[in-house]
């Protein structure tokens, strides 16, 4: 995959992010790309196994980038939690998700395994 400066910009903004992001908010982080221009290069990303997009339950696929130097793997998949109060979605990176066993004829592209509750932040502030 060629570097592009897009692609450089959209990188960096996703490494330094702390989870991982919607489209929306990579719109506000890059203002100086416009929205299909960012998802251009997600999509790039996601086929070439950059990053990942996990369905967090909110009608807004989160991004997050791959772990591993041959990119994402199923074996990299981790847990996901969904705050319900602030909307973050946040790693489990050390909570692997279980092998599946599908039965004959089945072939697995990914799993996603997210648990929704509260986070620890908005879990101290009072309600």
């Amino acid at each position: 995959m060629k570097p592009t400066a897009n692609r450089i910009l959209v990188l960096r903004a996703m490494l330094t992010a702390q989870y991982p992001v919607s489209l929306p908010e990579m719109v506000q982080t890059l203002s100086t790309m416009d929205k299909s221009s960012i998802f251009r290069v997600l999509s790039v990303f996601q086929q070439h196994h950059v990053v990942h997009s996990i369905e967090d339950g909110s009608g807004v696929l989160k991004y997050e980038v791959c772990g591993g130097a041959d990119g994402c793997t199923l074996s990299d998949m981790h847990t996901h939690f969904h705050c319900e109060v602030c909307r973050r979605t946040f790693c489990f990176k050390a909570i692997h998700i279980p092998p599946i066993e599908l039965p004959e004829g089945f072939s697995m592209e990914s799993v996603n395994y997210l648990v929704k509750g509260v986070c620890s932040d908005c879990a101290k502030k009072p309600r």
